[in-house]
C-alpha cells in the first residue's frame, strides 16, 4: 500500500462521531434558559437561607 492509497482510504471512510448525550441542536432554547435561570435563583436562595453567604 502506498502513501497515496492509504490517505485515500482514510479520507474515504466516514467518521464515526460519538454522541455524549448533550442537548440537541433543535431543542427549545427558551425553555432551557428559563429552567437554567430558575435553578440558579433557587440555588442562590438556598445558599442564602442556609447562611453560607
Amino acid at each position: 500500500m502506498t502513501a497515496a492509497t492509504a490517505t485515500a482510504t482514510a479520507t474515504a471512510q466516514p467518521r464515526a462521531t460519538t454522541r455524549t448525550g448533550g442537548p440537541d441542536e433543535d431543542g427549545p432554547k427558551v425553555l432551557e434558559h428559563v429552567l437554567g435561570w430558575t435553578l440558579v435563583v433557587v440555588l442562590a436562595m438556598l445558599v442564602t437561607q442556609i447562611g453560607l453567604m
